[in-house]
């Protein structure tokens, strides 16, 4: 897939860069994935060969050790300006003493993961899916992560004991449809490992879908290789969830990397989060979704970024992120604009927003002035007119299965939450 070899890569409408190897490493290495691991960026002395470090950068390095990992791959430093600080690429990967400093919201766990975890490395949060956290490891510790309670801490692939645990969990679950792999990053898993880990899960009746999370395609691309991609097809359906944030991710590498999953049967969507400085204007979500879209990639999620600890100079206000949604809406396919999405902290779960086009109610008359302008009323019909589709038994025995299936916060997963908050937050009493 990935020869030694640089080239860029021009398909029709777009041309797709390559990254730019600014040490001049031989490209043998240079598009090695493994390489690109072994030689990870993780010390102020690291990312000095790369960047020219600011004041505020260097005090981070020195300050905040403890507080997050630092980590990205020597690729993925290249897409970022070596002189600008203000470069929105460097915003991701790399630490300042803004991070040490909160004026508004601060948590370790702001999706109150730890209390919907029944067992461990799983989080159940909705009655037909979950998340199983194979690794916590990631090829790049983009500081504005959600998952600083789990991420970064070295604990690699589950442990046999919490692994099986998971297993079991999922196997007992029958109104379970989906499991999603996350972590950490399951592609920074070898083949075998997760070989092993999608057989098992495939081995279970009640599973129908596998998602995987992975943001490898945008900071390691290398790593998606006709062997992986090989194996993994094996246990389709597998959905690939990335998370490119910004146009400038998109380089060659990670086109073919795109390229070859879809070419597989991998349906790939897009999850960006929101961030200040980064991608906080409309024109560069237009320019990120028309190029996913190009390579048959769905843009599917715009989060709003969440409350993370040392994240709030990253964060932008609702109102801007609702804007932006609108600037986008009408002027752009539906296909190419993604959904804008809230996660309510403290594991309230995620809620969508819509351009509210509403002007005017009367009863069963709704008045609406489209994204452009135009107005009309919508008259409903009589709502005692409504029929119960004939073969609703056919398919209720079903959703009933989904609708009363049982989920985490309802089971084991408060008194895993008692315990795990007691080691996180040893000073909080409650």
């Amino acid at each position: 897939m990935f020869a030694t070899s640089r080239k860029w890569l021009f398909l029709m409408k777009f041309e797709f860069l390559p990254a730019p190897n600014p040490l001049n490493i031989a490209p043998e290495e240079w598009l090695d994935w493994r390489w690109q691991i072994r030689q990870s960026l993780k010390s102020r002395l690291d990312f000095a060969k790369y960047f020219e470090l600011s004041v505020n950068e260097i005090a981070a390095f020195e300050s905040m050790k403890e507080a997050f990992k630092f980590q990205t791959t020597p690729y993925y430093a290249s897409l970022a300006d070596a002189k600008n600080p203000a470069d929105p690429l460097r915003k991701i990967l790399m630490p300042t003493v803004n991070e040490a400093f909160s004026a508004t919201q601060e948590m370790l766990d702001p999706l109150g993961e730890v209390k919907h975890s029944p067992v461990p490395r799983i989080i159940h949060r909705y009655p037909d899916r979950l998340l199983f956290l194979v690794t916590d490891l990631c090829s790049v510790y983009c500081r504005y992560c959600t998952r600083k309670h789990f991420t970064g801490k070295d604990q690699a692939f589950a442990k046999s004991k919490e692994y099986q645990e998971a297993l079991n969990y999922i196997k007992k679950q029958k109104g379970l449809r989906e499991v999603i792999l996350s972590g950490g990053d399951p592609l920074t898993l070898s083949d075998s490992i997760l070989k092993k880990v999608l057989s098992d899960l495939r081995s279970i009746e009640h599973v129908e879908i596998i998602r995987m999370g992975t943001r490898i395609p945008v900071v390691n691309p290398m790593r998606v290789t006709p062997e992986l991609v090989e194996m993994m097809k094996a246990f389709h359906p597998i959905f690939m969830m990335v998370h490119f944030n910004h146009p400038r991710e998109i380089t060659s590498e990670a086109a073919q990397a795109l390229l070859l999953l879809v070419n597989n049967g991998f349906p790939v969507m897009n999850q960006m989060v929101l961030l200040n400085g980064v991608n906080n204007h409309e024109a560069i979500v237009q320019a990120l979704s028309r190029r996913l879209l190009y390579l048959r990639v769905k843009p599917y999620y715009m989060f709003q970024c969440d409350p993370s600890e040392g994240t709030d100079h990253l964060r932008i206000h609702l109102d801007e992120s609702l804007r932006i949604q609108r600037e986008l809406w009408g002027r752009m396919s539906g296909l190419a604009v993604p959904h804008l999405s809230l996660d309510i902290p403290e594991g309230g779960g995620k809620v969508g927003f819509v351009p509210n086009f509403q002007t005017r109610r009367d009863g069963d008359d709704i008045e609406f002035q489209g994204w452009d302008g135009i107005q009309a009323t919508y008259i409903n019909p009589p709502r005692e007119d409504n029929q119960t589709p004939s073969d609703i038994q056919t398919y209720l025995n079903e959703w009933n299965l989904v609708k009363n299936q049982t989920y985490g916060s309802k089971t084991q997963a408060q008194e895993n939450f008692k315990e795990v908050k007691t080691k996180l937050f040893p000073d909080v009493h409650t």
